[in-house]
């Protein structure tokens, strides 16, 4: 069953939905979601549909080196739903929300790319993330957070402002965790990157991918990363799941020895 979001704490300048269409196209097996253009907002082996085909979508997984069993999964933006599955997959004891403002798109990852039918496990919500962080009855109920919001030029986030991602740090509990897809190449990056320094007590900016996406990870609480446990951890989610845990824990320790972004 899909459900409406629930609003009781509106924001005074709403957003009016705009939706472009929303397109497919297929290739080598692969078949990719579009909002009426070239860029991709989502893609699916067909042979292989709860697997996450991207490697950007594959970064957003990075929490699973910090968090055993979520108490509750969360994605703003539900893409091609590859997020949503493998989740659904991988933590069958977890509760699994999506919230998506457009309805076709809800409807198109049923029909086309194998989105399960909600059931009291996995929730579907037709709404606004914007809302739904600002809802305080969704604050500290969330252990992993993915927020990939982007419009038909899938270049800069829907939402992107300090009192957003603030709300979404909200919405986490104490060792909840936020993966956060940006886009590199893009002016919207460094404001996006200093709205969610202010907002989350720890930020770590994975390597940029070849789409030129970077996943960006936010802890509600500073983490004491030991990393032979990471890299420990990545080796069983690698045995596992096949995702390339060890690239992330490179990432990571890559950043961290960088420095840490210091516009907070």
């Amino acid at each position: 069953m899909r459900k409406n979001a629930a609003s009781p704490q509106k924001r005074t300048t709403q957003r009016k939905p705009r939706f472009a269409p929303v397109t497919l196209s297929e290739q080598d097996g692969v078949r990719y979601l579009h909002f009426g253009t070239e860029w991709i907002q989502g893609a699916m082996r067909m042979r292989k549909p709860d697997w996450i085909e991207l490697e950007y979508a594959q970064q957003m997984m990075a929490w699973m080196l910090f968090i055993d069993q979520p108490s509750r999964i969360v994605q703003l933006g539900l893409g091609a739903a590859a997020l949503t599955k493998f989740c659904r997959r991988w933590y069958p004891k977890s509760p699994v929300t999506a919230v998506e403002l457009n309805p076709s798109v809800i409807d198109i990852c049923h029909s086309m790319f194998k989105l399960p039918i909600a059931d009291d496990l996995l929730e579907i919500i037709e709404g606004d993330a914007g809302d739904f962080v600002e809802d305080r009855a969704n604050h500290g109920t969330i252990d992993v957070l993915q927020i990939d919001l982007y419009d038909a030029t899938a270049r800069g986030p829907v939402l992107d402002t300090p009192e957003f991602y603030r709300a979404c740090a909200r919405c986490l509990t104490r060792e909840g965790v936020a993966t956060i897809n940006l886009f590199g190449d893009h002016p919207s990056y460094q404001r996006n990157l200093r709205a969610i320094c202010s907002a989350f007590d720890v930020v770590i900016s994975l390597p940029e991918v070849h789409q030129g996406n970077v996943v960006v990870i936010g802890f509600r609480q500073a983490p004491s990363p030991d990393f032979a446990d990471l890299y420990a951890r990545a080796a069983v989610i690698r045995d596992i799941t096949k995702l390339p845990a060890k690239s992330w824990v490179d990432g990571m320790k890559s950043a961290i020895s960088a420095g840490l972004p210091e516009d907070r």
